[in-house]
């Protein structure tokens, strides 16, 4: 199947995008980006209860916890957020593919928890996989998820060997958990890796009122094409899995590695996704990502001609070197190069296993 997408028009001042044309290749990878761009280093996550939230996906999860630090009286960290004085408390959890960073800020403490709803708009989720003989599904639900999927389990939508289920954890962010059968993970290329990793990361999903637009800016970002386009109606057990009557919605993806991780998006056209107007601030409660790259100067300059505009210019903190800046729709999102190109916390690393 084939969608055409192309970048036609960009209005500088308001990053205006209009999109039409651009071919599906179905073997498209992050290996073909014209850019520095190695892939999807963190899912980010700011959440009011650190202790909470985190003690649930440590329970969960089973991820190494690589580190846990306070953070105040940090220009840089000012200069990064774009917030005079700001005061953090983050948590970094590694998985095997890619981080899982946990954030706590002083100033969200006097804001109440939304839950999202599947159809959004934002980035509305991330997906945790497990071999189905070591369901995570049964993990989350232990350690206290609360199934947003009828009937309280993973739905097998197709007969073909994946099971899904819809969760939130206890902020209301929500969760995609799948299971996958041996079978399935053979074909992946997993089958070796998931004997060893009980679970991992896959996707950064976003739900988007338009979703040509903003796969078209995405692929102006990602220097590569978009792997898959298809839509999704008419199936009972999709409705069953996201707890939508009469569900459709249209989705595509963009390969982040060979195996393991992409960019996901959906338009819901039943029930419709709302535009979000403005832009959300980079500390906002719920998801964000990052983007690692080669080059992070280089990457600044190209996409600050594409007409990105930055919080800041990229700021060393810890680790990374990091820049936040936002899509067409307002979602947060960051660049990271590694200090220490040999870091284990690197993609490079990440993604060989």
């Amino acid at each position: 199947m084939k969608t055409q997408w192309v970048l036609s028009a960009l209005l500088i001042s308001c990053i205006s995008w209009e999109v039409s044309a651009i071919d599906v290749d179905k073997n498209a990878t992050i290996k073909d980006t014209t850019t520095t761009l190695m892939g999807v280093n963190h899912i980010g996550l700011s959440v009011k209860n650190l202790d909470k939230t985190l003690a649930f996906y440590l329970q969960a999860t089973g991820f190494e916890l690589v580190s846990r630090e306070k953070i105040s009286g940090n220009k840089q960290a000012d200069e990064l957020f774009g917030r005079a004085d700001i005061s953090y408390e983050v948590a970094v959890l590694k998985a095997p593919n890619m981080l899982f960073e946990l954030t706590e800020f002083k100033h969200n403490q006097h804001v109440t928890p939304q839950t999202m709803p599947p159809e959004g708009p934002g980035m509305t989720h991330t997906c945790f996989q497990s071999p189905a003989s070591e369901s995570g599904w049964d993990k989350f639900a232990e350690a206290g998820a609360t199934p947003l999927s009828r009937g309280g389990q993973a739905i097998d939508l197709g007969g073909y060997g994946v099971t899904y289920g819809y969760a939130y954890d206890p902020e209301g962010n929500m969760i995609e958990l799948e299971q996958l059968d041996d079978k399935v993970l053979a074909n992946s290329g997993r089958a070796v890796w998931a004997h060893k990793e009980k679970m991992w990361m896959t996707q950064v999903a976003m739900a988007t009122h338009d979703i040509e637009r903003l796969m078209g800016f995405y692929q102006q970002v990602l220097g590569f094409l978009p792997y898959r386009a298809a839509p999704l109606k008419d199936k009972i057990r999709a409705d069953e899995i996201v707890d939508i009557d009469n569900v459709h919605m249209d989705g595509g993806w963009f390969k982040m590695n060979e195996t393991s991780k992409t960019l996901e998006f959906w338009q819901y056209v039943n029930p419709i996704t709302p535009k979000f107007t403005g832009q959300r601030d980079v500390t906002a409660m719920g998801y964000s990502f990052s983007l690692e790259v080669g080059d992070i100067q280089e990457e600044y300059r190209r996409l600050s001609e594409l007409g990105l505009k930055f919080v800041s210019e990229p700021i060393k903190l810890g680790e990374f070197w990091i820049v936040y800046t936002h899509d067409i729709d307002g979602n947060a999102f960051s660049l990271r190069q590694a200090v220490n190109s040999e870091s284990r916390l690197s993609v490079r690393k990440l993604d060989m296993q």
